[in-house]
Parts: C-alpha cells; sequence; structure tokens
C-alpha cells in the first residue's frame, strides 16, 4: 500500500482517477491549483487505486493523503 501525499498546500483541481483504477509509475492521478497554477500530482508506485480520500474543490496541506494506491 502507497499514500500518494500532496507536495504543497493548494485546491483539488480535478481527480483523474476512480477507485478501482489501475495505474502505472509517472501517471497523472490529480491536478492541485496553488497559487493560480496548476500542479499535477503523478502516482509514485504502479498498481490499483484503493482509495481516493479527497474531492475536487477540497482544501489540501503539505503532506496531506490524496489517495492510496495497492499493488
Amino acid at each position: 500500500m502507497k499514500e500518494i501525499t500532496s507536495t504543497m498546500a493548494g485546491t483539488v483541481l480535478n481527480v483523474m482517477v476512480e477507485q478501482n483504477s489501475e495505474v502505472s509509475i509517472g501517471d497523472t492521478v490529480l491536478m492541485l491549483e496553488s497559487m493560480k497554477m496548476e500542479i499535477p500530482v503523478e502516482a509514485e508506485s504502479a498498481g490499483k487505486v484503493s482509495e481516493i480520500k479527497v474531492n475536487i474543490g477540497d482544501f489540501v496541506n503539505e503532506g496531506d493523503v490524496l489517495l492510496v494506491i495497492e499493488g
């Protein structure tokens, strides 16, 4: 199980995956907006998305868990 965390504070702009989606290393799984910039969040490991912990429009802080990948 690998938790994908936010590297900075920002607002969730888009979630590109659904629960049970298969992802590969480097796939963009989520977009954050911070200081009017769009920041892609990439999968750090391959596997299946087991849990999405945020919704579009949520504000997240650095270190918050965004989603969990099993595999």
